[in-house]
C-alpha cells in the first residue's frame, strides 16, 4: 500500500522539485546542484526497491500482532486515523531520535543526512534499511488495536507530508503554526551540522513531542547553516552511502575491546574508548575552508548520466507495478541490473576509470534480461520488445562512446583525478 501511493506521488514529486527549482533560479539560489539531486533520487528510488523485500515481512508481523495480541479492534473512521496518526508520530520521534542518538539507528538513518544540499530531493533521499531496524519501535501500535488499513493510511500521511518541509523556499510560518506543526524552519535545523542545532527537531509531524522531551531548537535566521554530515561523504555511490557506517563501525570495532564493541553499537555516533581517543566532539564548521564534495563531470556524460536516470526510473517504476506477476528469478535479475544501473549513474559522477567496462557490460546483460522475459512470459510482445531494445541498446552505445572520445574524460583519468 505505501510504495502504491508513493508512486502515484511522483509526478507531484517531480513537479514540486520543478517549481522550488525555478523559484530558486529566480532569486539566483543555487538550491540544486545535478550530480546531488540525481543521487538523492537514486537513492530514494532504491529505498522503494528494498521496500517491495521488506513490507511483506513487516505487515505480516503488524497483522499478526494485531490480529493476536490487541487489547481491543478499533474501527476504521476517521477519527481512528487521526488519533493512529498521532499515536504514529509519537513513535515516530522516538524512532527517528534514536536514529541519531545511537550508532546502529544512525547507520542507517545517516543516508538521509548525507547530502550537503537542502531541497525537495533530499526529502526523497531515504534508507535502504531503516525501516527494517526501527519497526519494532513501532509494534506498539498494533497492539492498540489500530487496524492494518489505518496504520498504513496514518504512515503514507506522515511520509507525505514530510516532503514539503524539506526546502529553503519557505521561511517561517505564523507563529502558531511553528509552535504545533513541523515546518520547513524547524526541519532545516534538523539537517543541520551546526553543533547548536546537532539532534534537534525529531518530530515528523508535530513539534509538541520535541518540546515535551526536550529536543527542540528554533532557527536563528541569522545563522549560516551547513547541511549534510559531520564528516563528509564524498562520495555519489548509493550502495555506498547506505553501507559506510555499518562498514566504518566494523572498522573500529575491531581496535576495541569485547565490552566496548557491544557499547558502540548502542553508543551515540562519535564515541569512542578512552584508549581510542575518546568521544569525538562536533566542531563549528570552518567557513573558510569548507568545501562541498563535487567532481568535474564533462557535460556529455552528465546527458548521459541523467537520460539513464530517467530509464532506471521509468524501469523501476515497471518492475515496482509488475513485481507480483515476475517469477523469483527475474525479481532477483531485474533487481540486481537496478542496482548496477543505480552504481555506475553515481560512478559516472565520480569520473570512476570502472565503468568504461562496466557500462558496455550493464547495457548487454539489459538486452538479455529484458528479452528473455519478455521472449519466456510475454511471447506477444517479444518481437516489439527486441527491436526498441535494440534501437535503444545501439543509442546508448552510440553516445556513450561519443561522450567518453570526444569529452576529455580519458585526460581527467590520466591526471588522477578518479579511480
Amino acid at each position: 500500500m505505501h510504495g502504491a501511493y508513493i508512486l502515484l506521488a511522483i509526478p507531484a514529486f517531480f513537479i514540486a522539485m520543478g517549481i522550488e527549482y525555478w523559484y530558486g533560479a529566480k532569486h539566483n539560489k543555487d538550491w540544486y546542484r545535478l550530480n546531488d539531486s540525481i543521487n538523492n533520487l537514486v537513492i530514494g528510488l532504491g529505498q522503494q526497491l528494498w521496500s517491495l523485500v521488506f513490507k511483506v515481512f513487516l505487515l505480516g508481523v503488524y497483522a499478526w500482532v494485531y490480529n493476536n495480541f490487541a487489547f481491543i479492534k478499533i474501527p476504521p473512521t476517521w477519527w481512528s486515523f487521526l488519533l493512529c496518526l498521532l499515536a504514529f508520530d509519537f513513535f515516530f520521534y522516538w524512532a527517528h531520535r534514536w536514529g541519531h542518538e545511537m550508532n546502529i539507528f544512525w547507520a542507517a538513518h545517516s543516508v538521509h543526512h548525507q547530502s550537503e544540499e537542502y531541497n525537495l530531493s533530499v526529502a526523497l533521499r531515504q534508507s535502504w534499511f531503516h525501516s527494517i531496524l526501527a519497526f519494532v519501535i513501532f509494534l506498539p501500535i498494533p497492539f492498540m488495536g489500530f487496524d492494518p488499513v489505518i496504520f498504513g493510511a496514518a504512515a503514507v500521511t506522515h511520509t507525505l507530508y514530510q516532503f514539503w518541509i524539506h526546502t529553503k523556499a519557505v521561511g517561517k510560518l505564523h507563529p502558531w503554526l511553528e509552535f504545533w506543526i513541523n515546518t520547513p524552519s524547524h526541519h532545516r535545523v534538523h539537517h543541520a551540522v551546526n553543533p547548536k542545532y546537532i539532534d534537534k527537531n525529531h518530530a515528523g509531524v508535530f513539534m509538541i513531542w520535541d518540546r515535551l522531551f526536550g529536543t527542540f531548537q528554533e532557527e536563528d535566521t541569522a545563522d549560516v547553516i551547513t547541511y549534510g554530515v559531520t564528516t563528509q561523504l564524498k562520495s555519489w555511490n548509493a550502495a555506498w552511502a547506505n553501507t559506510h557506517y555499518f562498514v566504518e563501525m566494523y572498522q573500529k570495532a575491531r581496535s576495541m575491546k569485547w565490552a566496548d564493541r557491544f557499547k558502540m553499537i548502542f553508543a551515540r555516533p562519535g564515541w569512542l574508548p578512552d584508549y581510542m581517543g575518546g568521544t569525538v566532539t562536533v566542531k563549528e564548521v570552518d567557513r573558510a575552508t569548507y568545501k562541498k564534495y563535487d567532481a568535474d563531470t564533462n557535460l556529455y556524460f552528465k546527458i548521459y548520466a541523467v537520460v539513464q536516470f530517467f530509464i532506471l526510473l521509468g524501469g523501476s517504476i515497471l518492475y515496482m507495478v509488475h513485481y507480483k506477476e515476475m517469477s523469483s528469478f527475474y525479481k532477483v535479475i531485474f533487481f540486481l541490473l537496478i542496482l548496477i544501473t543505480m552504481l555506475i549513474t553515481g560512478a559516472i559522477f565520480e569520473n570512476k576509470r570502472w565503468i568504461i567496462f562496466a557500462e558496455y557490460t550493464r547495457l548487454v546483460l539489459v538486452m538479455i534480461g529484458l528479452n528473455t522475459f519478455y521472449y519466456f512470459w510475454f511471447i506477444n510482445w517479444f518481437n516489439f520488445t527486441i527491436v526498441a531494445s535494440s534501437i535503444a541498446f545501439v543509442a546508448c552505445v552510440a553516445f556513450f562512446t561519443y561522450s567518453y572520445l570526444t569529452s576529455g574524460f580519458r585526460s581527467i583519468n590520466t591526471a588522477g583525478n578518479s579511480n
